[in-house]
């Protein structure tokens, strides 16, 4: 399988459990990888037949940025969904990450992997 992906997506969106998290948006940093076929793509050069990945990362953006999700888990699973959605995709690897949630580390988050068939 190919791959397409989409690294450090930042957005700001609601995310958190806390009442402070809740009150504004903060930053959320995304990056998925799209497991496809691209031998079809290659082949005929035509937008049509590959993973649009700016159509995904704007699709994932406004879901970050509206859903409110508590935890990092429900949001990384629906961005997984939507990404199955997409023509081609058969797998995905979605990592989620909340930069400074944890004092001392860069980011603390949650990575999944989901199929067509899960």
């Amino acid at each position: 399988m190919d791959k397409t992906f989409i690294k450090d997506l930042l957005v700001r969106g609601i995310i958190g459990i806390r009442e402070w998290e809740r009150e504004k948006p903060q930053d959320i940093l995304i990056n998925i990888t799209a497991f496809t076929d691209t031998s079809r793509a290659a082949q005929s050069d035509d937008i049509g037949d590959c993973v649009d990945y700016s159509a995904l990362a704007k699709k994932v953006q406004a879901h970050a940025e509206t859903s409110a999700r508590f935890t990092v888990e429900a949001l990384a699973n629906d961005l997984a969904r939507i990404c199955l959605e997409q023509k081609g995709i058969q797998k995905v690897i979605v990592r989620v990450e909340k930069p400074g949630a944890v004092r001392f580390a860069q980011s603390a988050g949650v990575e999944i992997e989901r199929g067509r068939d899960e």
